[in-house]
């Protein structure tokens, strides 16, 4: 405890967090405005068709930011490498604020001409959600450039040592706003409805351009000798995850785990009143909500087990359990049972993410961090575009049930498949070690103490 309040104590730090919790936690808002829009978008059709037609909606919304938020991912590491990433971080929120906004305006004015899609008979979209496409699409791309330019600044705070208790603060922050929005926001739409509601992820995205403005130090990545060319500097990104076997299979793991991810929570909204037999919008956020306080205990959880010369076996193991709890999904029939499972979902990729984020910032030089971030989030989250449209598809096949079933089996597969890559086995870093910038050797414990952490006191 005294650890994390020494850490709090810093006033650089704390207006970091408090910039991150809140750009962080926006989007998830935001998300559950539209997952819920979409998926009551059709009372007027059969219960039949307001599946078919919710999940193909739901389908589409995943797919509308699949090339842009692709695209970003490629460059997002290279900018947050090469400029002060906290004015990049500053546009992009602010990006993120005005389609958030255009958003508002969409959803309130609510025009309700139709425009026919092939798919389904008779299936179309309400004419609100043309736009809705685009600028969710926005918001997606601006939080891919955002991240890799946050998690790469970390390290300039902390040192080495702090990482794990330090990520497990930045993001145990925004889970708590990402709680406090997630259900705040769905319990407006009864009174305000959907598209005032989104004044909740408003507000978070403007607090957290206030604090960035307000954070008074420079995070610029370290000076290079040598200027390079943008594209030169991108692809070296790509080399060092391609180098680095330990870090490649981390990716690989991750691209099956989000495709599985994908492929069952695109269908929350659709989960909630057909497999719950529930009404209320306020239920998808208590779900979310639920699975994001244990994503926040998680993170904080993980540091007390000193996983740091073992993170590789940890991230294995996790994979398999997230896979059981997603499995559980689709046998609870309540709320009751559903919110708990939830709960334990989100600790354990709470988990995973905090091993993740400290492996690579404790074993990547600083300079380099960024592209390595980007990189791995191509990799990573490559296939969650098709997972969600995949979900929309085998729902149309098989029904709710099995979409989850699908999902938590290819998840445990996963992780029983990652027991197969010796390297992640191998893969851990000493704590008391940061990275040098001439060392890039990732794999068993191997970092040499050459450089001191840069600290930010």
């Amino acid at each position: 405890m005294n650890h994390y309040r020494a850490l709090l104590g810093r006033p650089s730090l704390r207006r970091f967090i408090l910039a991150g919790a809140f750009a962080f936690a926006a989007p998830t808002a935001v998300l559950v405005a539209l997952v819920w829009a979409l998926a009551t978008a059709y009372p007027g059709v059969t219960p039949t068709f307001q599946v078919e037609y919710g999940a193909l909606a739901l389908a589409l919304l995943g797919l509308s930011a699949t090339v842009p938020t692709l695209l970003s991912a490629i460059f997002s590491g290279t900018l947050a490498d090469r400029v002060e990433r906290r004015h990049l971080m500053l546009v992009v929120t602010l990006v993120s604020l005005a389609a958030t906004l255009g958003l508002m305006v969409d959803l309130t004015l609510n025009p309700t001409s139709r425009v026919a899609l092939p798919g389904p008979p008779g299936f179309f979209l309400p004419m609100w959600a043309i736009p809705v496409f685009p600028l969710w699409a926005a918001i997606t791309v601006a939080t891919t450039i955002y991240r890799p330019a946050f998690n790469a600044s970390l390290p300039r705070l902390v040192a080495t040592a702090e990482l794990g208790t330090a990520n497990g603060i930045v993001y145990a922050s925004a889970i708590a706003v990402s709680v406090i929005a997630t259900l705040l926001t769905p319990a407006l739409f009864p009174y305000v409805g959907v598209g005032l509601a989104l004044g909740v992820p408003l507000l978070l995205f403007l607090f957290g351009a206030l604090y960035l403005v307000l954070l008074e130090e420079h995070l610029s990545p370290p000076k290079r000798a040598e200027p390079r060319r943008f594209l030169a500097d991108a692809l070296e990104g790509y080399r060092f995850l391609w180098r680095r076997k330990a870090l490649l299979e981390i990716t690989l793991a991750a691209l099956l785990i989000n495709f599985f991810s994908a492929v069952a929570f695109v269908e929350l909204g659709l989960y909630v009143r057909v497999w719950l037999d529930l009404g209320a919008g306020l239920f998808v956020g208590a779900l979310l909500a639920g699975a994001s306080v244990g994503s926040g205990v998680g993170t904080l959880l993980i540091a007390r087990f000193r996983f740091e010369r073992r993170a590789g076996q940890v991230l294995i193991v996790l994979t398999a359990l997230q896979g059981v709890a997603v499995l559980g999904l689709a046998f609870a029939r309540t709320i009751w049972l559903a919110l708990p499972d939830m709960f334990l979902f989100g600790v354990l990729p709470g988990m995973f993410m905090t091993v993740f984020l400290s492996t690579v910032q404790a074993t990547v030089p600083n300079e380099k961090l960024g592209r390595v971030f980007a990189a791995d989030e191509v990799g990573s989250y490559a296939l969650v575009p098709a997972g969600q449209y995949v979900g929309g598809l085998i729902t149309l096949a098989g029904g709710i049930q099995f979409t989850y079933l699908i999902a938590g089996i290819g998840t445990v597969a996963v992780g029983l498949l990652t027991l197969g890559f010796r390297d992640l086995r191998r893969l851990g870093f000493d704590p008391q070690h940061p990275p040098s910038a001439h060392n890039e050797t990732v794999g068993p414990i191997a970092l040499a103490a050459q450089e001191p952490a840069a600290l930010d006191a």
